[in-house]
């Protein structure tokens, strides 16, 4: 990086509301709340309530922010983006127009130094929440990547009238509910305070710990991590080394078992019909990934072995290798070749007869290779690895 680069990054100014804003979150927390908590007790109403608004204004974020607006995963009813724009404003993270802007760069530049927003290679704090705190290079505002979203009226509304809609649903409404409860104290201090607080750092995570922690079962081209603990405190972002490369995906957790709730919001909106168009990368290419990531982690693992060692079975391991991706580029060609077939049939107007011939059967087949030869490999990577021990 350059002086002038340093010298800029050295001297950007504060950036006061937000300074403001976690200094005031931040020292209710740890003197407000904690002398109500002692001196009052929180009714029960006023915990069901927080726990409500904890996953609304936290998915609104992932499921609304993030994976509608930011990545386009899917489309939504006006009345879905309604309920989102409220509930997002209530997270205190910035309008979606700006928050999603923002995340495109994070996408384009991850990791750049001064380039990513949000970059990992400044370090854990920096990437959980000091890049807020100062006027950054890396922060400033440019809508040329948000084009469609600046067409979209409910997020421009939202963008215009952003502090009031904020105010209104951090403070009006927790205590209108604690109002209409006989807890005006207990509301805001739990639906209000400690809700926001906790749902910032639980996104805040996504930029920070999701980039360090983790194992990366996809690529290695960036830093980002799946991390099955993170999934639980972020509503399924967790698995953010998936959601790097397969970005435009409106799952993160793809796999039935994993911990992903926004999935299921937006899935169980679709069955009602106020989410459509939900995008899924194809489980061929999915699998086409993993086991890639794994050759290249076998071809890591043979090389640190030491030849002298185990010379006929570093030879035996480095000859499964070598069949292992021969069998790889086969999958590869058939799945190429299958693709071009589908090209040339909707080109014909006939893709639907493609789908339901005998080609879908062959996709399969082909997905089945990929797994068994993901097993293999999960194999061959454990032996080459004792090899190089």
């Amino acid at each position: 990086m350059s002086s002038v680069s340093d010298s800029a990054w050295e001297r950007a100014p504060l950036n006061w509301p937000a300074v403001i804003l976690f200094s005031l979150t931040t020292l209710g927390m740890l003197t407000v709340f904690p002398w109500y908590a002692w001196t009052h007790d929180f009714s029960t109403a006023a915990w069901v309530w927080f726990v409500v608004f904890m996953y609304g204004t936290g998915m609104s974020i992932t499921g609304g922010y993030h994976r509608l607006w930011a990545h386009r995963a899917y489309q939504a009813h006006w009345s879905l983006k309604i309920v989102y724009m409220l509930l997002g404003a209530m997270s205190l993270q910035n309008s979606i127009l700006i928050w999603a802007s923002m995340h495109r760069i994070h996408h384009k530049e991850v990791d750049h130094r001064d380039r990513d927003p949000y970059s990992a290679e400044r370090g854990l704090w920096f990437s959980h929440m000091g890049w807020m705190l100062r006027n950054y290079p890396s922060s400033a505002l440019d809508y040329k990547n948000a084009r469609d979203l600046m067409e979209d009226p409910i997020v421009m509304f939202q963008h215009q009238h952003y502090l009031g809609i904020a105010l209104f649903m951090n403070i009006a409404v927790p205590a209108l509910l604690g109002w209409a409860y006989g807890d005006v104290g207990g509301f805001l201090m739990l639906v209000g305070l400690l809700r926001l607080v906790l749902s910032q750092h639980f996104t805040f995570f996504i930029n920070s710990l999701a980039h360090y922690w983790g194992r990366q079962p996809y690529t290695t081209e960036n830093s980002a991590r799946d991390n099955d603990v993170l999934a639980l405190f972020t509503y399924g972002e967790g698995y953010h080394n998936y959601h790097h490369i397969f970005q435009w995906d409106y799952r993160n957790g793809i796999r039935w078992w994993q911990w992903d709730p926004t999935k299921w919001m937006i899935a169980g909106a679709a069955r009602i019909g106020l989410a459509y168009n939900l995008k899924r990368v194809p489980e061929f290419v999915i699998r086409r990934q993993m086991v890639q990531r794994q050759l290249e982690r076998a071809q890591e693992q043979l090389a640190k072995a030491q030849p002298e060692a185990q010379p006929g079975r570093l030879a035996a391991l480095q000859t499964l290798l070598e069949q292992e991706l021969k069998h790889y580029a086969e999958i590869a060609s058939e799945w190429a070749k299958l693709q071009q077939e589908k090209l040339e049939a909707a080109k014909r107007q006939l893709a639907e007869q493609w789908e339901n011939s005998e080609a879908r059967a062959r996709i399969r087949a082909l997905e089945d290779s990929l797994h068994q030869q993901h097993r293999r490999l999960r194999l061959l990577s454990l032996q080459a690895a004792q090899a190089a021990a």
